[in-house]
């Protein structure tokens, strides 16, 4: 059984976060598996791996979100069907690669609209799909769209019961739930001299200076302007002064107009871009290491997750952790024990969180242990083992169902 884990981008989001942690244990644990990702191949992917892996041209980034989206699946539809055995031979050749694939696991929309076409041409696959979260498209093609890549595949997976909920009252499907892992050594640590160089970069010589991250860049899901107003509360409130370094900001959709708006608001806050708050842009692992090792805190105030794997990365760097209470957090965090859950979309219970991390430095210790004690508990090698009874039962599904067609 040889599994193509197929998605629509090679950037360092959750999604290819996920799906590459997948397929190193897989890969580990001796299983076949092949990475297919859109992206630009001179480049590769967004960091070096042992798994095998293509990465087909992405079409150019033009157009509207809909030109966009279905370029996208064209192209890795076409790539795809290069991968898969048709039945007249057992092996195909893709940019130098040679693979063979049973199952097509897709971990986004795109991915499995190009997996359900080839499966649907003809091809001898099953196609998985996880939905890491729902879109919120306003078209109605896109919503459309995402619909079938929710009802489409052989069987949909979901990294959590909040979302698995979601699904079966808003799509009608049985999503298998398969928790997400984190993989421990991953990050090199940093000796101490570059955590305060990384810190002077964005003009921070004060020990006393208490450094927030935030991972995902400024868009709506990721409750920026939340914690932008936040921040503002907290400049006024404390003495201890406190930054707000971003990292990320890629995305598949447009949310300049969100951004410019959110930054913007910034001086109304008494704030100032690049000295309280400061844009950091997408970095390698290396650079991600050290921001991690770097910052006093996680500030990650989600108004909308699939499960926020930035949080075990944190964590697995011994970081304090601010969530939101969203239900999704609520599975697997408790408040003030390894996170703290302030409210969703609520300014003045985040600054609150805020303030007592800043404040308190036996709760920030209390939390470094309590993330210690959870990260056990997410494993990719848990995570692998689980995807692969999932694969097998979708396999013999499929050939069940071939011999009633057949006979």
């Amino acid at each position: 059984m040889t599994v193509a884990l197929v998605t629509h981008s090679t950037k360092p989001r959750g999604g290819l976060v996920h799906t590459m942690g997948l397929a190193e244990e897989l890969h580990r644990q001796g299983h076949p598996v092949h990475l297919i990702a859109l992206g630009d191949p001179a480049v590769g992917l967004f960091r070096p791996t042992a798994v095998p892996h293509t990465v087909l041209p992405a079409p150019a980034k033009s157009g509207s979100l809909e030109e966009r989206v279905f370029a996208s699946i064209d192209v890795l539809t076409d790539g795809l069907a290069r991968l898969v055995d048709d039945g007249s031979t057992v092996e195909r050749r893709i940019d130098g690669s040679t693979v063979r694939a049973d199952i097509l696991h897709a971990q986004d929309c795109i991915a499995a609209r190009a997996a359900a076409r080839v499966r649907d041409a003809g091809a001898p696959v099953s196609v998985v799909r996880t939905v890491h979260h729902v879109d919120d498209f306003t078209t109605p093609v896109l919503i459309t769209c995402q619909r079938e890549a929710i009802l489409e595949p052989d069987q949909v997976l979901v990294v959590s019961e909040q979302w698995r909920r979601i699904l079966r009252a808003d799509y009608g499907v049985e999503p298998v739930v398969v928790p997400n892992g984190v993989d421990l050594e991953r990050f090199s640590r940093i000796p101490p001299a570059s955590r305060a160089e990384l810190r002077a970069r964005i003009g921070i010589t004060d020990e006393r200076t208490f450094l927030f991250l935030a991972v995902g860049g400024v868009e709506p899901r990721k409750g920026s302007v939340y914690l932008f107003e936040a921040l503002g509360r907290l400049r006024r409130e404390l003495t201890t002064p406190a930054v707000l370094a971003i990292v990320g900001g890629h995305s598949f959709q447009d949310y300049a107009a969100y951004r410019d708006a959110a930054l913007d608001s910034l001086p109304g806050l008494g704030l100032a871009l690049g000295r309280d708050v400061v844009l950091l842009g997408t970095v390698d692992d290396a650079e991600l290491a050290g921001w991690y090792q770097s910052a006093d805190a996680l500030a990650f105030p989600s108004v909308k997750e699939g499960w926020g794997l930035a949080v075990l990365e944190a964590m697995s760097q011994d970081l304090p952790v601010i969530a939101t209470d969203l239900p999704v957090f609520r599975e697997y965090l408790t408040d003030h024990v390894d996170a703290l859950l302030p409210r969703v979309a609520d300014a003045a219970s985040l600054a609150g969180a805020m303030r007592e991390l800043v404040t308190d430095p036996g709760l920030r210790e209390r939390l470094r242990a309590g993330g210690r004690t959870l990260l056990p508990r997410f494993t990719w090698e848990a995570s692998a083992r689980r995807h692969l009874k999932v694969y097998a039962e979708v396999r013999a599904w499929r050939r069940a169902r071939q011999r009633t067609t057949v006979f």
